[in-house]
């Protein structure tokens, strides 16, 4: 990522001495990590799982226990995170996280409870946002996806989407996601209690600019190839990119697509992005004490 964020930072401080330039430019990963290892343990306790099975459609929708070999977007994974805090009892606030298998593109939204008609609200909305066409939607057996509401929004339309769930109990059926529910929501929102519904439109705020912040500037690894050999696994990825340089890099996405993804790209900073993303986060938090 720093050979993209350089310039930005540049623009905003002065260049760097060359020196430090070419010691950002060749630090590895594992430097990073050893670095920052002192600042992640600050970092709390996990929190309860919000997981309720649903007993809808268990037989109509199929399913699918991997995703490795999707070659093209709009195959999303989705889950529920719940900011419930130490208990589950009452109403408060959920985060609803999908994520592209493909590109690793994300798009989070909040919700009050989780009630099929409140989740499905936010589902438009983020589809509005995601720059192509969904394909097909992988979800758990929670009552907020197995329900009527949703099944019908994918199935009656000119060009019906595939839905499919994991196994009970199988997180790692939507690996991509749930690696993304700590990564794009506990990083932001940690794991304390959130049961003031007047925070949701603002955590929506603040959910929109960290999609922008992590979409076009902050990068992931794809798994490529998984063998096993006697009994361990060797895994294999492609390079490093952001979810933005893997779309414009698909024959999948159209010209019309691609040109629109590269103004927002171009009227984008990280550092401002940063900026808002921690005054919004400090605002919610700061009305949580």
């Amino acid at each position: 990522m720093l050979w993209s964020w350089l310039p930005f930072y540049e623009q905003q401080h002065g260049r760097l001495d060359q020196s430090i330039r070419g010691n950002l430019l060749r630090i590895s990963k594992n430097s990073i990590d050893r670095l920052l290892r002192s600042s992640r343990k600050r970092y709390g306790t996990h929190g309860r799982s919000g997981t309720r099975p649903g007993t809808q459609l268990l037989d109509q929708i199929p399913i699918k226990t991997s995703h490795w070999d999707v070659s093209q977007p709009g195959f999303m994974q989705a889950d529920t995170v719940a900011h419930g805090g130490a208990s589950m009892e009452g109403d408060f606030v959920y985060s609803l996280t999908f994520t592209d298998v493909f590109s690793g593109w994300t798009e989070n939204r909040a919700t009050w409870n989780k009630g099929a008609d409140g989740v499905l609200t936010q589902i438009k909305d983020i589809e509005e946002d995601l720059p192509f066409v969904i394909q097909g939607f992988h979800s758990d057996n929670g009552s907020e996806f197995l329900n009527h509401h949703l099944y019908r929004h994918y199935a009656q339309r000119d060009q019906p989407v595939s839905q499919t769930r994991g196994r009970p109990r199988h997180g790692n059926d939507s690996a991509h996601v749930e690696q993304k529910n700590w990564s794009h929501v506990r990083l932001l929102l940690g794991y304390q209690r959130i049961d003031n519904p007047l925070l949701v439109p603002k955590i929506n705020e603040l959910y929109r600019a960290w999609a922008l912040f992590n979409n076009f500037f902050c990068t992931n690894l794809k798994l490529i190839e998984k063998t096993k050999i006697g009994s361990r696994y060797q895994k294999k990825y492609d390079e490093s990119k952001t979810p933005y340089h893997r779309l414009m890099a698909s024959e999948h996405i159209n010209e019309a697509q691609k040109t629109h993804l590269t103004e927002m790209y171009c009227n984008l900073n990280p550092f401002k992005l940063k900026k808002q993303i921690d005054y919004k986060q400090r605002e919610i938090l700061n009305a949580l004490r």
